[in-house]
């Protein structure tokens, strides 16, 4: 009976001890690292990066104002995110009906996030009254080629068998073309209703650059994030054993220490009594670690 009791209480302090160090506000959504300044729960991560990523059957969803998007990939090395819309068009197929997501952020998200330079945004079926052409007389069209991408290339989809499509011409003056390519810098948003287009195709290079046209373009919304300020605070929070996280306002950061929160980092803010507390708790491992090698042995 004693063994039994030395037992139970030994798993579940080396459990709670567990728990405590792995404190850690990193998780997974399938294949996929949720890591700061992103997070899965609140609290965690960077507060301009909240209720952003959400895990869904094991599948990561990017949720913005514009709608709700796969990611693919977290490129953490290079602060880059890749997302899927499904009613976006690709080479293979033209959406229309104006049901793609296109890519607008809340205004006070707009510093956190825009698509790369690298990424042309192809505008497909605009209204001649659209914004995009409005200001933009003559030869002067805001269409052109974005890191070697355009509409040139994408006119040679098998998709567009299908639809067919007007070239781009000289100008607009008997119907704007079928389709736009842009640069996000220039129009700041892609409202397919406030641009008044009927569908929209996305797509990104990473160096070398296919040469086998757009067939061998990637297509998704390749997006750039910053963390805006310094992020020193995250990085002493961090070698201090901590989580980087956020407070119930939403917006001041906090260091998070397993059982108590710092403004600082963890090492600043531990009192004695948790410092004096810790070797205890070592040594109360050990013991328990050790009593269940002896109950091990003893069995066989």
């Amino acid at each position: 009976m004693a063994l039994l009791f030395l037992n139970t209480f030994c798993l579940s302090f080396l459990a709670l001890i567990a728990t405590s160090r792995a404190g850690s506000c990193r998780s997974y959504c399938g294949n996929i690292t949720v890591d700061y300044p992103f997070s899965l729960d609140y609290g965690c991560g960077h507060p301009g990066f909240k209720e952003l990523l959400f895990c869904m059957n094991d599948v990561l969803m990017f949720h913005i104002s514009s709608g709700s998007y796969r990611v693919l990939d977290i490129d953490y090395a290079y602060q880059a995110l890749t997302l899927h819309d499904p009613h976006m068009s690709t080479c293979d197929t033209i959406v229309l009906g104006g049901r793609g997501n296109g890519f607008t952020v809340e205004d006070w998200r707009a510093p956190y996030f825009n698509p790369t330079s690298d990424n042309v945004f192809m505008l497909i079926g605009c209204s001649a009254e659209s914004p995009v052409f409005q200001g933009f007389p003559g030869k002067h069209l805001p269409c052109r080629n974005v890191s070697g991408m355009g509409c040139e290339e994408y006119y040679d989809c098998p998709a567009w068998t299908m639809v067919g499509h007007k070239t781009l011409g000289s100008g607009y003056g008997s119907g704007p073309p079928e389709c736009c390519a842009v640069a996000f810098e220039a129009i700041k948003a892609i409202n397919l209703s406030k641009l008044q287009c009927e569908g929209y195709s996305s797509a990104y290079s990473l160096a070398p650059l296919r040469v086998d046209g757009a067939g061998g373009w990637s297509y998704g919304i390749r997006v750039k994030y910053s963390v805006q300020g310094n992020d020193e605070f995250c990085r002493a929070c961090e070698a201090t054993g901590g989580a980087c996280g956020f407070g119930t306002d939403g917006i001041k950061q906090l260091c998070m220490c397993g059982s108590f929160n710092s403004t600082t980092n963890c090492d600043s803010e531990r009192s004695t009594s948790s410092k004096m507390t810790l070797p205890l708790a070592e040594a109360l491992a050990g013991f328990c670690i050790h009593m269940a090698m002896w109950m091990i042995s003893s069995h066989f």
